[in-house]
């Protein structure tokens, strides 16, 4: 059985309520706006501050119903981080549970994968997509809706004001911001 027919039995098993399925990713935020396009007043002119190379990190975990769970970091995402993250994460579990994740050097290092036993028998079990194919992670939707869609340019006017922008977003994720996944069994149609 290859990974794709692995993840919609992991599917399966989530509408039958067997086990809870979360998708796993690390994304970064930073004053250099993602702007695919855009318009500008011609008597507008465009100022960058000089503290774009500061980036808020944000690890996030979601599963199809639109449960998000999120920690953010002002410093670099490490094995370290995510381990304690998960950690955290482990113990408000309440049945099995699979955490889908990339093949980021994080996630495949050493001491990750020294976890691996504790957290099954605590009911989390890890599965890594294969490699190059971000579109199998249905997390990957919230980093673009809320780049592309949910972060006001105003947001980029200073550090301060995108931590705090990016991190209300996280906070109101599932009230005044939501994903709505398709509930059939495609994994390609439902990201």
């Amino acid at each position: 059985m290859d990974k794709l027919e692995c993840l919609i039995d992991l599917q399966t098993l989530t509408i039958e309520g067997h086990i809870d399925l979360f998708y796993g990713d690390e994304s970064g935020f930073s004053l250099i706006p993602v702007v695919p396009y855009g318009w500008q007043a011609a008597d507008h002119a465009l100022e960058r501050t000089s503290q774009a190379s500061r980036r808020l990190n944000v690890l996030a975990w979601i599963d199809q119903a639109g449960h998000l769970v999120s920690f953010t970091s002002p410093v670099s995402v490490n094995s370290q981080f995510v381990i304690s993250c998960v950690e955290e994460w482990v113990l408000s579990l309440s049945r099995p549970t699979v955490l889908v994740l990339d093949n980021a050097p994080m996630h495949r290092s050493k001491a990750f994968q020294a976890c691996f036993e504790r957290w099954q028998q605590a009911g989390l079990y890890i599965f890594f997509l294969p490699a190059y194919s971000p579109h199998l992670n249905k997390v990957e939707c919230l980093w673009r809706k809320i780049k592309y869609e949910w972060l006001d340019t105003a947001a980029y006017t200073s550090y301060e004001s995108l931590t705090q922008a990016v991190k209300a977003i996280l906070a109101e994720f599932g009230t005044k911001y939501t994903i709505r996944f398709t509930q059939n069994h495609s994994i390609i149609n439902s990201v």
